[in-house]
C-alpha cells in the first residue's frame, strides 16, 4: 500500500496537482530514500538479535503500525499556498518517517518467511501468497482512487478528478486505516507461531567493530553478491518504470481515471496469475533459471507498446483497440512481473542455509535489510530519471493532458524506453551468476542438520 502510493501517485500528486517543481519533487524522494535506507541494515541486524517474550520479529511489527499510518495521512495534506521551499521540505520530512516507519514492519515481516520453512519449494509458494496479498490490497485501493474516489471529486473547474487536490486527503485517511488494519492482522496471525520461530542468539558482549565484522562476514556471501547489484539495477529501473506508470496511461495513452481505474482492476487477475505460475515455474525450472526466462519476457515486453507507437504502427488513441490492447498487455505483464519477484525473494530466503554454513549465524533479517537498503538507497535515481526525462520532454507542472504538444509526449517514450530496457537486461545477466539451486539448498540443509 505505502510501496504503490510513492511509486504511483506521489510524483504525479506533488508536482502536477500541488505544483512542487518535478525535480524538487525527485530530489525530496531521493534523499528520503537515501536517509531510509540507513535504518535497513540497523532493523535488520537488530531484529535478528533481539530477545523478548515475543521473539526476534514481533515487536518490531506491532510498534510501526501507529507511526506509519499516522505519518502517512499527513504526507497527502500539504499546506496549502505554501513556497516551493517549505513545500519541499515537507515532503522530504513525511518521506523520511513514512519510510523509516514502513522499514520497521517491512524489514522483520520478510525475515519470518525463511524461518517459517526451510524447504526449497514451500518457500516459493510462501512469497507466492505473500506477493498475492500485497498486490490485491494495494491495488484494491488504486481501483477504489480511480472508480470512485476520482469521480466524486469531478466539478465544473476541474473535470479530471485526479487533479483536484481534495481528493488526496480522503485517499490519505483511507491508506492510513488499511495500513494500520494490515499491519495488526499480519502481526496477529503469525503471533501463534512465535514458540516455533527460530531463537535469538545467546547474549554476548556487542561492540561496534564486532557488528560490523559480522555485517561484512554476512554479506560477502557470493549468490549474495550477485543479487545485491541485481537488486540495485532493478531499483534504479523500478522507480523509473513506477515514476513513469501513471504518466504514461494521463499523458501517453490519454486514457481518462475511469479507464485507468479499468487497468488497475486487471491488476487482480495478473496478481493471479503471479501466484500460480511462480511455483510451477520454481518447480518446473528452478528459481534462478525460472527467474531468467520470465524476467527476460517480462522486461523485454514491458516497453512494447510504447515502442510500437513510437513507430506510428498503432491505431490513435481514444479507439477502444489501443484502451484493450493496453490493458490485456499490461495484466500479462504484471502477471510475469509478481511471478520473478516471488522467484527472487524466494531466491534471497535461500541464502539463509547457505550463509549459516559460513559464518555459524543465521542472519534472515541482515539479508532482507541488505536487499531492501539498495532498493531505497537507488531508487531514488530512477525517480529522478522519471523527473528528469519529464523535463527534458518538456512536460510542464500542473499541465493537463490537453495542454501538452505531441512533441513532448513522444519524447517522453523515447527517452524513457532505451534506458529502462538497459537497466533490466543488465540486471538479468548479473542473475545468471547466482549459485544456489535445489541441490545445493538440500545439500546446505543436510549439512546443517549433521
Amino acid at each position: 500500500m505505502s510501496a504503490a502510493a510513492f511509486d504511483f501517485f506521489l510524483l504525479i500528486f506533488y508536482s502536477q496537482v500541488v505544483g512542487l517543481d518535478a525535480q524538487l519533487v525527485g530530489l525530496a524522494l531521493m534523499i528520503s530514500l537515501v536517509c531510509d535506507a540507513l535504518s535497513d541494515p540497523v532493523v535488520g541486524y537488530w531484529s535478528d538479535n533481539l530477545r523478548s517474550r515475543w521473539g526476534r520479529r514481533h515487536p518490531f511489527l506491532y510498534a510501526s503500525a501507529i507511526p506509519l499510518a499516522v505519518s502517512f495521512y499527513f504526507l497527502w495534506t500539504p499546506p496549502e499556498h505554501a513556497s516551493q521551499t517549505w513545500l519541499f521540505w515537507y515532503l522530504l520530512a513525511l518521506s523520511v518517517i513514512v519510510r523509516t516507519a514502513l522499514t520497521f514492519y517491512r524489514t522483520p515481516a520478510s525475515a519470518l518467511v525463511p524461518e517459517l520453512t526451510p524447504d526449497y519449494h514451500e518457500r516459493t509458494a510462501l512469497y507466492s501468497l505473500r506477493y498475492f496479498l500485497a498486490w490485491v490490497g494495494g491495488n484494491a485501493i488504486s481501483v477504489w482512487m480511480f472508480t470512485v474516489l476520482f469521480p466524486m471529486f469531478v466539478t465544473a473547474m476541474i473535470a479530471d478528478g485526479r487533479f483536484n487536490r481534495n481528493a488526496y486527503p480522503v485517499y490519505g485517511l483511507v491508506g492510513a486505516l488499511a495500513i494500520l488494519l494490515s499491519i495488526l492482522v499480519s502481526a496477529k496471525g503469525t503471533h501463534a507461531r512465535i514458540p516455533y520461530l527460530k531463537s535469538a542468539p545467546p547474549r554476548r558482549q556487542l561492540t561496534i567493530g564486532i557488528i560490523f565484522g559480522e555485517l561484512i562476514t554476512t554479506l560477502s556471501n557470493r549468490s549474495f553478491v550477485s543479487l545485491f547489484i541485481a537488486a540495485m539495477l532493478a531499483a534504479i529501473a523500478g522507480g523509473l518504470a513506477a515514476g513513469m506508470s501513471l504518466y504514461f496511461l494521463t499523458y501517453f495513452w490519454g486514457f481518462s481515471e475511469r479507464q485507468t481505474g479499468v487497468i488497475f482492476i486487471g491488476t487482480f487477475l495478473a496478481a493471479a496469475i503471479g501466484l500460480v505460475l511462480a511455483p510451477r515455474v520454481s518447480c518446473r525450472f528452478g528459481k534462478k533459471r525460472g527467474a531468467i526466462i520470465v524476467g527476460l519476457v517480462a522486461f523485454v515486453g514491458a516497453p512494447m507498446p510504447i515502442v510500437l507507437r513510437l513507430a506510428d504502427v498503432l491505431p490513435a488513441n481514444g479507439t477502444a483497440f489501443i484502451f484493450w490492447f493496453v490493458t490485456t498487455t499490461n495484466i500479462i505483464d504484471i502477471g510475469l512481473i509478481i511471478c520473478f519477484q516471488i522467484l527472487f525473494a524466494s531466491m534471497l530466503a535461500d541464502l539463509v542455509e547457505d550463509s549459516e554454513l559460513q559464518t555459524g549465524r543465521r542472519s534472515e533479517g541482515v539479508f532482507i535489510a541488505a536487499e531492501t537498503f539498495i532498493d531505497k538507497a537507488v531508487r531514488g535515481i530512477g525517480v529522478m530519471a522519471a523527473s528528469t526525462i519529464l523535463t527534458l520532454a518538456g512536460l510542464p507542472p500542473a499541465a493537463k493532458p490537453a495542454d501538452v504538444s505531441p512533441e513532448a509526449i513522444w519524447r517522453m517514450g523515447a527517452y524513457y524506453v532505451p534506458i529502462v530496457l538497459a537497466l533490466w537486461l543488465t540486471m538479468i545477466a548479473v542473475i545468471a551468476t547466482y549459485r544456489i539451486d535445489r541441490t545445493k539448498h538440500e545439500e546446505n540443509l543436510r549439512k546443517l542438520a549433521s
